[in-house]
């Protein structure tokens, strides 16, 4: 465990407020925050996070910021910079990239600055792609180390010609509240969700192009031609809900974001997760504790976590675009519940050997010392 004599004063930055950058920013304040450590979070008050940190005793500053690039982005800094000035930590931690592009703008090396991207923007795609690894490769000259929740990450970094000291601390889960759940667990949690005995598929995350709910749907059809009772439910909301809404096809739910992730997750058969591109992903690692199956696309982190070295695999893997594979992945679980679970009990050995809670909290602290020495990482 991470100690200092004299407590670290340490400022997170993040404009996610709710969903996976969020809970990580979260929990890193918490486990600082346990060690008696001065933290502040600077981030909107739209979400939980502003909430999540206060309760810790950990200090919030309002920073009004958008999702995405733009104009704005002078103003945002401007606000940012005075609020670095207020806080006078000893350490800033920018979670994901508007925090990455204002704060280090901000702060231009003039205080130790730790960077996490929680996914490369450049990955989006699109016209802002070259502008945004330009200026990736460029914002690392102001940061002190970068931190990747994933060795697939450093390595499309590295590919984009981010330098610099890096340090890859994977993504990790709270083991203890997201406990294997049996048959006794899933027929409790499916009658507090009001879910029958229909086979039951769960897909969580942010509603956007990234996280591929739109594969998803393009793929259902088939999996119910082979199970016809087959329901699936995205939880979650984001930019593409109401586009989404419109594809709709039957046995589809739209369940927004829910307070009840862990239930839904113990209640399911099968978790789906059809990402672009991603880390590994808190909603994969969250499934696999849970002892469910996962199916997703053969993507970065998701290799990482489901194709996890010397372990066997906790699901499957298809090839990103390939609709039909995706289907026959799904409908064969649900068709094979003891394929399902051996999987499940499978995911659940990963979690444990390489995305414990505490030990990432552990790592990221003992880093967070050194970035505040400037020492050699």
């Amino acid at each position: 465990m991470c100690s200092r004599p004299v407590p670290l004063s340490v400022l997170h930055v993040s404009q996610p407020s709710s969903e996976g950058v969020a809970r990580c920013a979260a929990d890193l304040i918490a486990a600082q925050r346990a060690l008696g450590w001065d933290v502040a979070v600077a981030c909107p008050s739209s979400g939980w996070l502003s909430t999540s940190a206060k309760e810790t005793g950990a200090t919030h500053f309002e920073w009004q910021a958008r999702r995405s690039p733009g104009p704005w982005v002078a103003s945002e800094t401007r606000a940012l910079g005075a609020i670095v000035d207020r806080a006078d930590p000893t350490v800033v931690f920018l979670h994901s990239s508007k925090a990455g592009l204002a704060g280090r703008l901000a702060i231009r090396g003039g205080r130790p600055t730790m960077f996490e991207p929680h996914a490369w923007s450049f990955l989006v795609g699109g016209p802002l792609a070259p502008a945004a690894r330009a200026w990736e490769r460029w914002g690392a000259r102001w940061t002190d180390l970068l931190v990747c929740c994933g060795r697939a990450e450093l390595d499309a970094g590295r590919a984009a010609g981010v330098r610099g000291a890096a340090e890859v601390v994977a993504n990790s889960v709270d083991l203890k509240k997201y406990s294997p759940a049996g048959a006794p667990e899933r027929s409790a949690a499916r009658n507090r969700i009001g879910v029958g005995e229909e086979p039951l598929v769960v897909c969580v995350g942010r509603l956007s192009r990234q996280k591929g709910q739109d594969l998803l749907l393009d793929a259902w059809p088939a999996v119910r031609d082979v199970v016809p009772t087959a329901r699936l439910a995205l939880i979650g909301d984001g930019p593409q809900s109401e586009a989404l809404a419109r594809r709709a096809v039957e046995g589809v739910d739209f369940m927004g974001s829910r307070d009840d992730v862990g239930d839904w997750l113990a209640a399911c058969n099968v978790v789906a997760v059809p990402s672009r591109y991603d880390c590994p992903s808190l909603a994969v690692l969250e499934a696999l504790a849970r002892a469910r199956a996962v199916v997703a696309h053969a993507v970065g982190g998701m290799v990482e976590v489901l194709a996890a070295d010397s372990l066997p695999a906790g699901g499957a893997l298809v090839p990103l675009g390939d609709r039909r594979a995706l289907a026959d992945a799904i409908a064969a679980r649900l068709l094979d519940p003891e394929l399902a679970a051996a999987e499940g009990q499978a995911g659940r050995r990963i979690v444990e050997q390489n995305h414990d809670l505490t030990r990432w909290g552990e790592r990221l602290c003992e880093l967070t010392e050194r970035v505040a020495a400037r020492a050699d990482i």
